[in-house]
């Protein structure tokens, strides 16, 4: 996650001059929220379970990633790759394939090519076992809870993020960044301003959160949204790597 974010830094400095005004900002094609307050019924003879999920927003200086509890995803509907396991959350993030394959970009052709030409993407899906600031001891982190009638949205849009084999999992096309995870092939492609800060913008909305992805193109623009009313995220970490 953190060898991809430079990308996202320059698509910001670099936005006037990429000329890119009229192209869609937000992946295409998500699928339409569903949620309605109150809608979550319990099920007689099941156990009961928190009405409200705490959920993460991680970030180093240009990239942003989400975290969220990996059983409440399975329950709502995500789709994992096969053999993937069954870990206490998982980290997720999406962007440029060769910058996460090849772990940076590491020509100015490459560079170039990922922030002003449709390429080809990915979405890192990382397992954790640990409480989140002892796994991104090096990463900003803020927590939110949130409805748990939402994975439902959350769910959908991360399958949709994804292109599948014929059994319908996800297609796993390399090795993650770090943490020993996986990269899901994705059916979007990258290019400025659609850049891996914005998956994150959409992430957020999925939530219930209000954010605005011109404003949101940088690692920082994500952020200030995402401290203020209504999306409300509080930073419970510094990113200071020393131990929590």
């Amino acid at each position: 996650m953190r060898l991809a974010g430079r990308i996202g830094n320059l698509a910001g400095l670099l936005l006037g001059a990429a000329a890119l005004g009229s192209c869609g900002i937000c992946l295409p094609d998500a699928p339409a929220l569903t949620y309605q307050q109150g809608a979550v019924k319990t099920v007689p003879g099941t156990p009961a379970r928190d009405p409200d999920v705490l959920v993460w927003m991680v970030s180093d200086e240009f990239h942003t990633g989400m975290v969220f509890p990996y059983d409440w995803l399975i329950e709502s509907g995500f789709v994992p790759p096969s053999g993937f396991g069954s870990p206490k959350y998982v980290t997720l993030s999406w962007g440029d394939r060769t910058a996460y394959v090849e772990k940076g970009l590491h020509t100015p052709w490459k560079l170039f090519r990922a922030l002003f030409t449709p390429t080809p993407s990915v979405m890192e899906l990382i397992p954790a076992n640990w409480n989140i600031p002892e796994v991104c001891p090096h990463q900003r982190i803020w927590r939110k809870l949130v409805a748990r009638g939402r994975g439902h949205d959350l769910a959908a849009f991360l399958n949709d993020c994804s292109t599948h084999t014929a059994d319908g999992k996800p297609i796993v096309c390399g090795t993650s960044s770090w943490g020993g995870g996986v990269l899901l092939e994705s059916r979007h492609v990258y290019f400025v301003p659609r850049v891996c800060n914005i998956w994150t913008v959409q992430v957020i909305e999925t939530l219930g959160g209000k954010m605005h992805p011109w404003l949101g193109i940088t690692a920082g623009g994500v952020i200030r949204q995402a401290e203020k009313p209504p999306n409300d995220f509080e930073k419970i970490w510094d990113g200071s790597g020393e131990k929590p």
